[in-house]
């Protein structure tokens, strides 16, 4: 989990080099190849993507960018789910009897409970 809260596999490149004595080790160095992608920002972006690195949001610009495409990506994943739940209360919406049913399952648990 990164410092954001989000998860995402990150993979480390490894080289096989030969040791001291000749023998063979592998050392992880460096995370997951990258393709870099040209993008143009304006004066005032990259004086927004500057603060947030001098904020501590990420090490550099270019982590500030990949935490902000991983937070929209999680924003829209959430929104979606959101709104599936939102269709499935649409096309079977509550009634009194899931109401009650609620309330009795709440007093149930209140009751069991050790105070």
């Amino acid at each position: 989990m990164n410092a954001a809260g989000f998860s995402r596999g990150r993979t480390f490149a490894q080289v096989t080099r030969p040791g001291p004595n000749g023998a063979r080790y592998t050392k992880c160095i460096l995370p997951r190849m990258t393709t870099p992608i040209p993008t143009r920002f304006s004066d005032e972006e990259v004086s927004t993507i500057d603060r947030l690195v001098a904020d501590g949001v990420g090490a550099n610009r270019s982590d500030v960018i990949r935490r902000a495409i991983d937070f929209f990506d999680d924003a829209l994943h959430r929104a979606r789910v959101g709104e599936m739940i939102a269709a499935s209360y649409r096309t079977q919406p509550q009634s009194a009897d899931d109401d009650a049913a609620a309330m009795a399952n709440a007093v149930a648990i209140t009751e069991a409970e050790e105070w």
